[in-house]
Order: C-alpha cells, then structure tokens, then sequence
C-alpha cells in the first residue's frame, strides 16, 4: 500500500556490487560501527565526513555486513542521492516508507502491525514526516519489543535531500524517537550547517564519527592497498608502474578515496602500458600540472563554494571576510585554533565561525574555539583557490601573508606580550616548562612566524617602520617567548629576514 512512496533503487540491495569498500580496507571503521549497533546504548550513529571520503561506501558494506550478523535485525537503508537523476531519492517524505517497506518484506508480524496503521490511512506514505514517524514506525515495531536484537536501520547522504526544514525536522524526530523495541538509526552525510545544527550532532545523546579526523596512516593504508589492488588486476607483473608512483598517488589523495578512485579512472581508462604509465606518471604530480584527473575533485569545490558563496545568502562584506579567512587558514603556518586566527584577523570567534558555516564540507573546525585543527581537508583546496576557483571567490597566498604578517605585529605591539610574560618566580631560575598556562596561541604564533609572513607578503618593505617600532619596544619580551617554547635557536633567521626588510625600507626612504 506504500506503492509510489517506495523507492525501490534507493534501497540498500539496489547499490552496486562495486560500491561497497573493497576488501581489507575500511576494517577499522567498519568494526566501529558494528560494535556500537550491538552493544552502544546510543540510539544514534551519525558518520559525518566531506565528499570523497568515502561515506556511501562504508554505508554499503556497513549494510551488507548488518544483513549477515545475527545479533542484529537489519531494517534496511535509504540510499539519498543527487546524481542518480531521481528526484525520490532526494525526497524526505520517501525516506521513512521505504524503510518501513522494507522492514516489512523482513518480518512478518511487522508488516501485518504496518498494514492496519496503512487501513486506517492509505495515504500516510504522503504525510509530513512527523506524521510518518509514529503510523509506519512506531506503532508497528511495538510487535518487536520482545526481542533481543537491535533493529537497525541505515540512512546514506542526508545532506543530498532537497528540502533543508523537512530533514531537519525528521532529524529531530529521530534523535527524539522513543519506541518500546531497540531501534537504532545509522546516519551518513556531510558536515552541512543545517545537519550540524540539528540534535544528531549532540554527542551527548549520540555516536558521531568524523571520518576527516581518523588517523591519517590508517587511511592511508586503506588508499594504498585500494590502489595496490586496483594496479595489481591491470598487470600481472607490475612492470608499467612502480611503488614509487603507488606512494606518490596516496600522497596526492591525501585522506581522499574519491582522488584516488578518479585517478585509477583516468589512467586505466586507455589500454597498452605505455599509455597508462604515461597517464599514471602525469597524475603523480597532478596537483601542479592541472591533468583532467583532478577535474572531479574540483567539481566537488566548486559545487560547495558556489552554494556557499550565493548572493541571497551573503554580502559584499561577508564574502571578503570568508576570503580573507581562507586565506590566513591556506597560508598559516601551523594549524589554528578559532580563538588564535580570530586574534589574529581581530575579530571574535563567533564571527570567524560564522564565516565558514557553509564550508564544513572543505574546512575542518574544531568544536572548541581554543582548540588547534582549523584547516582545510584536502591540500589542493589551496592550489584550486588560488589559481581556478570561481572569479569572485578566487584568493591569492600574498593576501594570507598580508593579513597573517599585520595581524602577528599587532598581536606583538599588545600588552600580552610584556615583561615577565613566562610567568617565571625568578630571573635567576629557568623558565617553565612548556608555554605557561594564559600564554595565548595567536601570541605565540605571531612570535615565531611573523617574519615568513613578512618575507612573503604583496610588499614586504611596507612592514619595515611596523618591524622597527615593535623591536623597539618589545624586543626582550618577543626572546622572552621563544625561549619559553625552546625556540630561541630561530631568533637568528627571523633577525635576518628583520634586517633585510628594514634595511630596505631605509634604502628606498
């Protein structure tokens, strides 16, 4: 009776063969998810990375695998998606009928408890989602409350679904679903404001999981033994390519299976050694050399800066800021906190926040605003800003190094930095070990940097009479801080690149 509202290519048995994670890969992560669905009290996982790394895969074999264990109940899963030319599959009014029709086709007594809530009304398929929610979930799994196994169901790219209230709503009705069986929900998209905003991403109530911050190596060997494999079925020998162009590709792909998977592509698309080792030696240094193969991972920064960059959503001024903090985050030479790139663009944290709302999917925020990590996801999310991105968008490195080489002489001229700033007991002993408690970041990183942002600004020579005044003044108390972080050892260089630019200002004077 659910009939139309059944999206029969959306379900999880309908996803290609080929989409799951390829064998050995992904092993981590998989047991993660398959340990929460037995034994976490959760009732809510919620798998946030952006695109290319890999969500819909994991959610796939995440299925396959929830099918096979006994322990759990699997429901089914509700493939969203874009792409695949089908506007159901970005409605959220067919998520929850087509789980409940599935469910259904599994269990008996569920689909006769689901067949009297459909008598009462035949059109519930049709209804908002909150009405959905209790006619064709809860009231029909009470049938299961006996038993002993989770049921567990899986929902894939919540971020492609067309209408932003309507999925906010179903969000908040899940993360409030109560129902006498254990129900769990598996949840996958990228890190959009509006999902980020919803009670899903309450880690105090659910399980999240971000996929951009799992150990770097051990995604890296998953896109090593992906692109071993791949190469592997091509030659038996291996002779047309070596480990060195293996190595050179997981660099590039930086955490990305989606670069790595469009690589592979291009290459293996010609046939003859010759040619794929041609091709294969081209994507090695394809991030330099513009080749078609990173064509689709500039479509994925194209796609989120566009949507994040319309004109109904921002202004003149807040599209200079946002590029003026990307920037400083492209162009910085340690990863920031929120608290210290704000210090050091002077403004407050809420606003630099707000500036990168809509690139979750591109640049990874810390929760914490005093909490280092603030960078973008992929490395060549620089050289795309830089040199292809959309004309009003587009930045140069030398604006970063403007605004980063000013905001570190600023943060140097403050009263931070002053006399006694180790907080030390006496002159006479060394000074604490490590930076002491109250010794601001953004301080710290103006100290130690400001010269390379100096060195590589638009006109370094305008820093000149800014460099000499602060010295002037704050000298000991700027070697005062080295020595607290153990870098006194740099003083010498960044003096050098000082002179250099002083020297030169009193020449061109």
């Amino acid at each position: 009776m659910l009939g139309e509202n059944f999206v029969s290519d959306a379900a999880d048995d309908e996803q290609s063969s080929y989409a799951g994670c390829m064998a050995g890969t992904r092993d981590s992560v998989l047991s993660k998810f398959m340990a929460w669905a037995k034994n976490d009290p959760m009732a809510i996982l919620w798998l946030a990375g952006m695109a290319g790394t890999g969500k819909t895969s994991i959610a796939v074999s995440i299925c396959r695998m929830l099918r096979e264990e006994p322990a759990i109940f699997f429901g089914g899963g509700f493939f969203c998606s874009r792409s695949a030319g089908s506007i159901a599959r970005t409605d959220v009014r067919r998520i929850l009928p087509t789980l409940a029709a599935l469910l259904a086709g599994l269990c008996q007594e569920f689909a006769e408890a689901l067949a009297k809530e459909l008598e009462k009304d035949q059109r519930l398929g049709h209804k908002p989602v909150n009405q959905q929610i209790d006619h064709l979930f809860s009231k029909p799994l009470m049938v299961l409350a006996s038993s002993n196994r989770p049921v567990v169901f899986v929902i894939d790219a919540l971020d492609e679904c067309s209408d932003e209230r309507e999925l906010a709503e179903l969000l908040r009705l899940l993360a409030d679903f109560k129902c006498e069986a254990n129900v769990k929900f598996i949840l996958t998209s990228r890190p959009e404001q509006h999902i980020r905003n919803s009670p899903v991403s309450n880690s105090a109530h659910n399980t999240i999981l971000h996929l951009h911050i799992i150990d770097a190596e051990e995604v890296a060997s998953d896109i090593r033994l992906y692109i071993t494999s791949t190469l592997e079925d091509t030659a038996a020998d291996g002779a047309w390519y070596s480990d060195r162009d293996v190595e050179m590709l997981v660099e590039l792909s930086a955490g990305l299976f989606i670069f790595a998977s469009t690589v592979l592509k291009y290459v293996l698309h010609r046939q003859g050694d010759v040619v794929r080792r041609d091709r294969l030696r081209k994507t090695t240094s394809a991030v330099t050399t513009r080749t078609a193969a990173i064509t689709a991972i500039d479509k994925v920064y194209e796609f989120v800066l566009m949507e994040a960059t319309r004109s109904d959503t921002i202004d003149d001024d807040e599209m200079e800021k946002m590029k003026d903090i990307l920037a400083c985050i492209l162009t910085a030479r340690t990863s920031l906190s929120v608290e210290a790139l704000a210090a050091l663009l002077d403004i407050v944290p809420d606003i630099l926040r707000g500036s990168l709302e809509q690139l979750h999917s591109l640049v990874y925020v810390p929760q914490k605003d005093s909490q280092p990590g603030l960078q973008t996801l992929h490395a060549s999310f620089g050289d795309y800003l830089f040199e292809r991105g959309p004309a009003h968008i587009r930045i140069t490195a030398a604006l970063g190094h403007d605004i980063l080489a000013h905001g570190c002489m600023r943060r140097m001229l403050s009263d931070d930095l002053c006399f006694n700033v180790s907080r030390s007991n006496s002159s006479f002993k060394p000074n604490p070990k490590g930076a002491p408690h109250g010794l601001a970041l953004s301080l710290i990183y103006a100290c130690l940097h400001w010269a390379h942002h100096i060195d590589s600004a638009s006109n370094r020579l305008a820093f000149g009479l800014e460099i000499a005044r602060t010295f002037r003044i704050k000298f000991l108390f700027w070697l005062e801080v080295l020595s607290v972080v153990d870098k006194v050892g740099l003083a010498s260089e960044l003096l050098r690149i000082a002179t250099a630019v002083v020297s030169q200002t009193v020449d061109s004077n």
